[in-house]
């Protein structure tokens, strides 16, 4: 199998064979809407092989019946946050904070209150960055940030707060000096986001591809960079479900190469990636 994956467990190498390939494809889509193609087949042999061995299981066959019984949701957790991307960091796609702060927040000013929503939060540097910015512009003000991810390990990851030096290099100097705390000892090379600030940012694990009433309204969500791993009608059903959550006249933003066309929701563009919702 020139083309197939391999898994080493117990010293003997395990493929992974196309039946194998596609039930695991059907799992993951059912799940959490993520879509494997075929040229992803060795990157997930590669991510899973691991399990395979702490597992004792020979087969990626019986690997798929412990994910699907009922003894295998710890399981399923672990494989889903092995083939999902946590690629972030503080400030990414700044133009979205300047409209953030320019446009959207002096709109709200006179609110007593302003919710945002990170949508697919991984680690916490988007919700974080939303916390650093609301923290400056509403010192008097009620504001909250909420950040969900389908990820157990990345939720409970965004709640410590705790990041490598170098991924809050595009946090400005001003922020960086009064917000996070440089580590020491066994922390060097670390900084950890400020408690005040922590206490403001709530976490949980959530999936986009289901209705979340509980959660509320929102006056901005930011679900970027998600959007890309859905085919349409995932990407619909998660959109309308984001939508929902948004107040008449709040703001969505999307990563930058996720432009929305056609999508029969009561959004409408007003800058490249930023949406509004309409009055129905």
């Amino acid at each position: 199998m020139a083309d197939g994956g391999w898994a080493m467990n117990a010293g003997t190498q395990v493929a992974l064979s196309e039946p194998e390939f596609r039930q695991l494809q059907a799992l993951f889509y059912e799940r959490v809407g993520i879509q494997l193609p075929p040229v992803k087949k060795p990157l997930i042999c590669g991510r899973l092989s691991k399990r395979l061995t702490a597992l004792g299981l020979n087969s990626y066959q019986r690997y798929y019946q412990h994910l699907i019984s009922a003894q295998g949701t710890a399981e399923l957790e672990i494989a889903i946050d092995l083939i999902t991307t946590h690629e972030t960091y503080f400030f990414r796609e700044p133009k979205h904070f300047d409209f953030l702060q320019q446009k959207i927040l002096p709109a709200c000013a006179g609110q007593a209150d302003f919710r945002a929503w990170s949508a697919a939060s991984s680690t916490g540097e988007e919700a974080y960055t939303l916390a650093m910015l609301l923290h400056e512009a509403r010192p008097h003000l009620g504001w909250s940030v909420l950040g969900t991810d389908i990820s157990r390990q990345v939720v409970q990851s965004a709640e410590r707060g705790l990041y490598l030096m170098e991924r809050g290099s595009k946090i400005p100097a001003h922020y960086l000096k009064r917000y996070c705390l440089k580590g020491k000892d066994q922390y060097k090379g670390y900084f950890l986001v400020e408690r005040g600030l922590r206490e403001r940012v709530e976490f949980r694990q959530g999936n986009l591809n289901l209705p979340a009433p509980e959660l509320g309204l929102f006056e901005l969500i930011m679900l970027r960079n998600v959007l890309i791993y859905f085919d349409q009608e995932t990407k619909q059903r998660v959109l309308s479900n984001v939508v929902q959550r948004l107040k008449p006249g709040g703001w969505l933003m999307v990563g930058h190469s996720e432009a929305l066309h056609d999508t029969g929701l009561p959004i409408e563009m007003v800058a490249s990636s930023i949406y509004r919702k309409v009055a129905v």
